[in-house]
């Protein structure tokens, strides 16, 4: 018998049930478990996959985050975690469930995206134009000596009572609803840091979450370099574990600092859109994503 072509296989859709094997693939793939992660993306998106013909975990998944009004079609979706398996690499897997993805679940909604060098050919075959750039930056984060970030707003811990202010902010920063994702932060989270003006305004907010040895810093919205600055300051003074953090290219005063505070560069990845000539919101105020995982 002839055995069937790999892109004639199924697409299934996702569960929680499935976090090992998507941990497994990644690092199949030479990337780090990020199981934290996987739970975060997997409980607020959506994941499809393909189970390897040979019965090992997934032959290759990806996790779609919609954003929007509650019960209405998706204003914008993203499109992380692309992956296939080392073994079925080069066999026109990744092509399969992308279009699968892109032109009947997501069929006619605006996607984002953020694309490795070695991604970003295919994307582009898909469609998607490069509209923008994320830098990885990673490292012992060493205070600065300067006291101007510290006294450029008030940064605190937040409270309950901050997260609807927090919601209607990013739903401003952002350009679209993306409630079901802030309101997991608090558990998602190991901190989560405000930054209010003279009025006690919001003005900012920032995570810090655990991913494997790191902690990683997003999202980060401020209204300046200053704030943005205070709120890595102060959630850097809580932890020991190295940071790491993508910062929008745009931003070069921030990148520039933050090398300066002992954060290297990982790597420049495209952020692309497709269906969209440019992503809504207010990107001099949004510095960090979540993860580039969620766009």
């Amino acid at each position: 018998m002839t055995a069937p072509d790999l892109t004639d296989s199924p697409i299934r859709s996702l569960a929680l049930k499935d976090l090992r094997h998507c941990a497994d693939l990644s690092e199949d793939r030479g990337w780090p478990r990020e199981d934290h992660k996987w739970g975060f993306l997997l409980a607020a998106g959506d994941g499809y996959g393909i189970d390897a013909p040979d019965g090992e975990g997934l032959a290759a998944v990806c996790v779609v985050t919609r954003y929007g009004r509650p019960h209405a079609d998706p204003e914008l979706a993203a499109i992380g975690m692309v992956l296939v398996a080392e073994r079925y690499a080069r066999q026109g897997l990744g092509r399969r469930l992308m279009t699968y993805v892109c032109d009947e679940i997501l069929k006619g909604i605006p996607l984002t995206l953020h694309a490795t060098p070695f991604g970003q050919p295919l994307y582009e075959d898909l469609g998607f134009d490069a509209v923008g750039g994320a830098e990885m930056l990673q490292g012992s984060f060493r205070p600065d000596s300067s006291p101007a970030a510290a006294e450029a707003a008030l940064v605190r811990r937040a409270t309950a009572d901050d997260l609807p202010r927090i919601v209607r902010l990013d739903t401003e920063v952002f350009g679209t609803d993306r409630m079901h994702m802030i309101t997991r932060l608090p558990a998602f989270a190991d901190r989560l840091f405000v930054s209010e003006d003279d009025s006690g305004e919001l003005t900012g907010y920032a995570a810090l979450w655990p991913n494997m040895e790191t902690h990683v810093i997003g999202p980060l919205v401020a209204p300046d370099t200053l704030t943005a600055q205070a709120l890595v300051t102060a959630l850097a003074a809580t932890t020991e574990r190295p940071l790491r953090t993508d910062v929008d290219v745009r931003h070069e005063e921030l990148r520039a600092w933050l090398k300066g505070r002992n954060l290297g560069s990982l790597g420049v990845s495209a952020v692309m859109t497709r269906n969209l000539s440019t992503l809504p919101g207010d990107w001099t105020r949004r510095w960090a994503p979540i993860t580039v995982a969620a766009g």
